[in-house]
């Protein structure tokens, strides 16, 4: 059964090109190692909550811009085999050394996980 990966991130608005241009480098490796298919979504409806919302829960400022991204895998196994393999690179692939090809947003507000699917339609 597919696992997923999860991510929200608050990203600069102005930074919109230099995020693309991150991920255009970096997600093909997560195809490398396994993953079925990889997306970044750039906010575009995304409201304030009484409570809780998207914005509170990375901190986005007035300047920035909310993204939302999951990455699908075949199985867990593959996922964790394939993550793994990701952190090995961070000091082998420019792609995903932090001084070749930095985040161009603040990677401790970013929230992510790990889901399995309870349906599927």
């Amino acid at each position: 059964m597919s696992y997923f990966d999860g991510f929200v991130i608050a990203v600069p608005t102005a930074n919109k090109q230099k995020f693309t241009d991150h991920a255009a480098l970096a997600d093909p490796m997560f195809k490398e190692l396994g993953a079925i298919r990889v997306v970044e979504c750039w906010g575009d409806d995304v409201p304030d909550g009484k409570v809780t919302d998207f914005r509170k829960a990375v901190q986005a400022k007035e300047d920035e811009t909310v993204v939302f991204s999951w990455i699908e895998w075949p199985d867990k196994a593959t996922r964790d085999a394939g993550m793994k393999r990701m952190m090995d690179a961070m000091n082998t692939d420019d792609r995903m050394n932090p001084e070749k090809n930095p985040m161009p947003f603040d990677g401790k507000r970013m929230i992510f996980g790990g889901f399995a699917p309870v349906v599927d339609i």
